[in-house]
């Protein structure tokens, strides 16, 4: 009997270290479960957010990526501008169809960069100087201004969807008597 008691109570010890082995382990793997999810998580997150960027950069590249070409069409907008406004009432009677050439040839390219999403920046004259849009080419006291007004422009700036693509050049008043 003795020995009965003895295979019982070694019987009943050995369960219960089992059960906390059991429990251990159980525990062992719940942590490695929590883990993986959390792992999971992130990396479902990190490719979320790789989506997004991707998505953003496309777009950009999209609206932005002509920048450089419509950076050089500028200088071709500012000499037709310049040849129709240098153009006397005399030249434009002489030469009527090349002068109409020339307006048809600016207007179609007008509307090509309106349609890309160029706009023109045209500051007039007296207008505040605003250094986001404008570069001072020249300051100069002008009597019957204030300071920072906007004296002369020499050439239109230009916006590509919301940003700069060239400011406006102008002269400022430098005159501190208004």
């Amino acid at each position: 009997m003795a020995d009965d008691k003895t295979v019982s109570e070694e019987f009943a010890i050995e369960e219960g270290l089992n059960e906390f082995a059991e429990a251990d382990e159980l525990d062992a793997l719940r942590a490695e479960r929590d883990e993986m999810r959390d792992r999971f998580m992130r990396a479902l997150a990190d490719a979320e957010n790789a989506r997004k960027r991707g998505e953003r950069d496309r777009r950009e590249a999209e609206q932005y990526g002509g920048s450089k070409l419509a950076r050089d069409l500028l200088p071709v907008y500012d000499n037709l501008n310049r040849a129709l406004q240098a153009a006397t009432d005399e030249q434009k009677a002489a030469a009527a169809a090349l002068f109409e050439g020339v307006q048809l040839t600016l207007r179609e390219l007008t509307n090509v960069m309106t349609k890309h999403g160029m706009k023109p920046i045209t500051p007039a004259v007296g207008d505040t100087f605003d250094p986001q849009s404008h570069e001072a080419m020249f300051e100069a006291p002008l009597p019957g201004t204030k300071v920072g007004q906007i004296i002369q422009v020499m050439t239109e700036g230009f916006m590509l969807h919301d940003r700069l693509l060239r400011p406006a050049q102008v002269g400022v008043s430098s005159n501190t008597a208004g």
